[in-house]
């Protein structure tokens, strides 16, 4: 979730109001924060989870367990907001997506992350 998080915090920087001369660093600083420590952090941590899923339908592997509850919202969050394909973590979101007591809570509580399907 880390370097969801600070994904997050940096487009939110390029995105905020701010004198016109103080914008060029701004963006500068996210650029490269987003080179040298974000972008290769996702790909590393996200290229973990998406070898790990297609070799098994779970996380922990081939049912359903507390550790697909835990993972939600950092898959809901990295299909939204990190660049890539990510066949086998999209899948994986469907099947607990799919799931009845998913749907019960979402229709209950909503949904934690807008889905990039």
């Amino acid at each position: 979730m880390a370097p969801l998080l600070v994904k997050l915090i940096f487009t939110r920087l390029r995105q905020a109001p701010m004198p016109f001369f103080v914008k060029p660093i701004a963006r500068g600083i996210a650029d490269q924060v987003d080179k040298s420590y974000t972008n290769p952090a996702l790909d590393l941590h996200l290229g973990f989870v998406e070898r790990t899923l297609a070799e098994r339908p779970y996380f922990a592997g081939n049912d359903f367990s507390i550790a697909d509850i835990q993972m939600i919202y950092p898959v809901e969050a990295a299909l939204s907001r990190a660049a890539g394909e990510r066949p086998n973590m999209s899948a994986w979101r469907d099947r607990v997506a799919s799931r009845p007591a998913f749907q019960r809570a979402e229709a209950k509580g909503g949904t934690a992350v807008p889905r990039a399907s």
